[in-house]
């Protein structure tokens, strides 16, 4: 006796199914790791998304629950397990050249600094152009020097912007940047939404073969006088091969200066660990 899925459908093809062309791993299925899966797969950046965790209840959960909303998703497949080779041997050996080990760096950084200068100037945050460099969090490196509003430089409008003696004190919104993530930190007891957008960003550039410019972390070990292998953010070009390129800003000794400061509190720690 045929089934309802037998009468149904009338199978044509014989061979499996091709293996899907973009799939995004999420380890950890914390706040932050479901933000950048939510994140992805609202943006339709991949075809399989595959989440993984040692925490057996709550990563099935968490597959369930977005299984349960794929009617309005276009990724058609959500799987979860509890050991991905592939993230394994990247975090135990990491055989991988320089240019595919990228870190989220400084984007999300960037992304607040845009947004609290547009604010303060009255336009969306895409309309200011401005970058933050070096090291994730306290010893980030905002380049005034390169700060602008369709192409006008604020520095050449205002010589001491983002120093003491400004009277504005502009500078006092970098320290905003820095101090954010612990203030949402205080108010909601963790930040994921910003981040998960970032990550996200991120995907897309490298998913679709973008080639656009984002500030995220990678070897910069012989760039700005730097002698160490220390990964910081520069402005980098990501594509599919991952960074496929830096661009070499024109960054004041100031800048400078801060970018080796910033090596060195990480090479601080770093020099410090005993190789895995």
């Amino acid at each position: 006796m045929s089934s309802v899925l037998q009468k149904l459908i009338s199978p044509l093809a014989t061979g499996p199914a091709e293996p899907p062309r973009n799939k995004v791993t999420v380890v950890g299925v914390g706040q932050v790791g479901m933000a950048c899966a939510v994140s992805i797969l609202l943006r339709d950046l991949c075809d399989e998304l595959a989440l993984v965790d040692v925490m057996e209840d709550r990563l099935k959960g968490e597959m369930m629950d977005l299984q349960h909303g794929s009617l309005f998703l276009k990724t058609s497949k959500i799987v979860a397990d509890k050991v991905d080779v592939l993230t394994y041997v990247t975090w135990k050996l990491s055989g991988l050249p320089k240019h595919r080990v990228i870190g989220s760096g400084t984007n999300l950084d960037s992304a607040r600094f845009r947004y609290l200068m547009a604010e303060r100037l009255g336009i969306h945050s895409s309309s200011f152009n401005g970058w933050v460099l070096g090291e994730h969090g306290d010893t980030s490196v905002p380049v005034w020097s390169g700060a602008n509003v369709a192409g006008v430089n604020l520095q050449k409008l205002n010589p001491d912007i983002g120093t003491d003696s400004d009277k504005e004190q502009w500078k006092a919104t970098h320290k905003e940047v820095v101090d954010s993530a612990y203030e949402v930190i205080k108010l909601k007891g963790y930040t994921n939404w910003a981040i998960g957008l970032s990550v996200a960003d991120l995907t897309e550039s490298i998913v679709k073969n973008m080639s656009r410019v984002h500030p995220v972390s990678t070897m910069v070990k012989d760039m700005y006088g730097i002698g160490e292998e220390v990964f910081l953010s520069l402005p980098c070009v990501l594509n599919s091969t991952g960074v496929s390129s830096v661009v070499n800003m024109t960054l004041t000794d100031a800048e400078v200066g801060q970018l080796r400061k910033s090596a060195d509190t990480l090479w601080g720690i770093q020099k410090d660990l005993k190789d895995i």
